[in-house]
C-alpha cells in the first residue's frame, strides 16, 4: 500500500520515522525515571526535559529557514548526527552539565512523539513523494501511523529490557537504562543511513524573486494564516507538554508506585490506541473537514484527561489515559494536512518551520512547571490545567479557522451565498481565496 502512495524517498522517510519513534516511545518512559536514579530531584528533572525540548525549538528554528539553502538531505543528516551524539552521551554520563548540553541538540526526546528539526523538513517533504496529489492526508496520516505504533513498540520494549536486566542482573537498574539509551544512539545511526540515500528529488529548486535575505519569503496572505494557526498551535503544545509521556510515567510512579514492567505496556497500549486513530482521523476528516476533524475529536479527549488524577485507584486512571489516547492524536495528521494546504509548495519549510517552532517553544516551557507541581505534591494539577487550556484552543481553533477550507473541502454555494474562489493563479493548491 505505502509503495502506491509515495516513491522510495517517501517510503525511507516512513522507515527512518518509525525507526525514530521506536527510539522516543522506550526514551519516554525511561528518561524522567533514570534521572532521577542518577540523583536528580523532580525540579533539576524538568529542568533538564525543558532543556531539552529548548533545544529542539533552535534547532528547528535554524535548520527550517536554511534547509532549502543548505540541502534537505544534508539537514537531516546532521539532524541525525546529533541524535546519534546526544544519546550516546546519556548513557555514559551522569553528569548533568554535559547532559544539559547534548539536550540542548534538540534531538533527546520528552515525549513519545516528534518535537525536533526532523518534523519541519520531512512535512515539507512528504507531499512531494506523492503518487497522486489528493491522497496528501493519508500519507500524513500513515506517516504518524507508524510513528506511533513505532512509539508503542519502544514503551512496551522499555519494560522488557527492564524485566530481562532484573532478572539476570539484579540490582542493576541503571543498567537497563542505559542499554536503552545506547539503542537510541544506534536507532540514529540507521536513520544517517536512509537519510544518505534520498534522492535530489526531495530538494526544491528555489526562485531568485521568493528569497529575502537568503531565506524563502511567505506571502502576506500565507503569513496572517501560519501566524494565526502558530499562536493556537502553541497554545495546545504548551498544554501537552505539560503532560508528556514522560511526566506522565513519572506521575504513575509517584502516585500508585507502578514499575517499568508495568509502565511500558500501559504506553504501549496508549501509543497504540493513538496510532489506529490516525487512519480513523482520515476517514472523518473526508467527511466533516480537517478543522471540524482537528476539533471534535480532540474537545472529549481533554475532558478525559482532567478525569485522570480524580480516580481513586491506578487501574481506572489507566483507563481515562487510554480513552484519552484513543482519542487525543486524531488532530495531529489533520493539522499537518491542513498547514501543508494553505500555503504554496515553496514556502512549506518555512511554515512547518514557523508552526513546529511554536509548538517546540511552548512545549519547551511546560515541563518545569510540571516538574515543580509534582514536587510540591500538587500531583493533579497537570492533568486539569493542560485539559483546560486545550479546551480554549479547540474552541478558539474552530472559531478562526472553520470557514478557512482546503479546496477539496470547497462545495459549490447555493446563489447569494458567500463563497471561497481561486482567482489570483499563485494561490498554493491546497486553498481557495477570498
Amino acid at each position: 500500500m505505502i509503495s502506491q502512495l509515495c516513491n522510495p524517498d517517501g517510503q525511507r522517510i516512513l522507515l527512518a520515522r518509525a525507526l525514530r519513534t521506536f527510539g522516543y516511545g522506550f526514551l519516554s518512559v525511561v528518561l524522567a525515571i533514570y534521572l532521577a536514579r542518577l540523583g536528580l530531584d523532580s525540579f533539576q528533572i524538568g529542568a533538564l526535559l525543558t532543556t531539552a525540548l529548548f533545544g529542539s525549538v533552535l534547532l528547528t528554528l535554524i535548520f527550517s529557514f536554511v534547509a532549502d539553502r543548505w540541502g534537505r538531505r544534508k539537514v537531516l543528516l546532521s539532524c541525525a548526527a546529533l541524535m546519534a551524539t546526544s544519546g550516546l552521551a546519556f548513557a555514559v554520563s551522569d553528569n548533568i552539565w554535559l547532559m544539559l548540553a547534548a539536550s540542548l541538540t534538540g534531538t533527546i526526546s520528552a515525549t513519545s512523539g516528534e518535537v525536533g528539526p526532523f518534523l519541519a523538513l520531512e512535512q515539507a517533504i512528504l507531499p512531494q513523494t506523492l503518487i497522486k496529489a489528493e491522497q496528501r492526508t493519508r500519507l500524513f496520516a500513515i506517516y504518524n501511523l507508524l510513528g506511533s505504533l513505532a512509539g508503542a513498540l519502544g514503551a512496551l520494549f522499555s519494560g522488557l529490557v527492564a524485566w530481562l536486566v532484573s532478572l539476570l542482573f539484579p540490582a542493576q537498574d541503571l543498567l537497563a537504562d542505559r542499554l536503552l539509551l545506547i539503542l537510541y544512539g544506534l536507532l540514529a545511526v540507521i536513520n544517517i543511513y536512509l537519510f544518505a540515500r534520498l534522492s535530489p528529488a526531495i530538494e526544491l529548486i528555489v526562485e531568485p524573486n521568493l528569497v529575502e535575505n537568503g531565506k524563502i519569503r511567505l506571502s502576506p496572505r500565507s503569513k496572517g494564516i501560519i501566524y494565526k494557526l502558530s499562536a493556537l498551535f502553541s497554545l495546545d503544545a504548551f498544554a501537552g507538554g505539560l503532560v508528556v509521556q514522560s511526566v506522565v510515567a513519572y506521575w504513575f510512579s509517584l502516585k500508585f508506585g507502578l514499575g517499568l514492567e508495568i509502565l511500558g505496556p500501559i504506553f504501549f497500549a496508549a501509543n497504540t490506541l493513538s496510532a489506529f486513530s490516525f487512519l480513523v482521523a482520515e476517514r472523518v476528516a473526508n467527511r466533516i473537514g480537517l478543522i471540524n476533524t482537528m476539533v471534535f475529536t480532540h474537545l472529549p479527549s481533554n475532558v478525559l484527561l482532567m478525569l485522570v488524577p480524580f480516580m481513586p485507584n491506578a487501574s481506572l486512571a489507566v483507563v481515562m489515559l487510554l480513552l484519552r489516547q484513543a482519542l487525543s492524536q486524531m488532530d495531529v495528521a489533520t493539522r499537518q494536512s491542513y498547514t501543508m494546504a494553505v500555503v504554496q509548495p515553496q514556502e512549506r519549510v518555512a511554515a512547518a518551520g514557523i508552526t513546529s517552532v511554536a509548538r517546540s517553544g511552548a512545549l519547551a516551557v511546560s515541563p518545569i512547571i510540571s516538574g515543580y507541581a509534582l514536587q510540591v505534591a500538587a500531583l493533579g494539577l497537570p492533568f486539569i490545567l493542560s485539559g483546560a487550556l486545550k479546551i480554549a484552543y479547540d474552541l478558539s481553533l474552530w472559531f478562526t479557522f472553520s470557514q478557512i477550507k482546503p479546496s477539496e473541502e470547497i462545495t459549490d454555494k447555493p446563489s447569494g451565498t458567500p463563497a471561497l474562489t481561486n482567482s489570483s493563479p499563485g494561490s498554493p493548491e491546497g486553498i481557495k481565496q477570498p
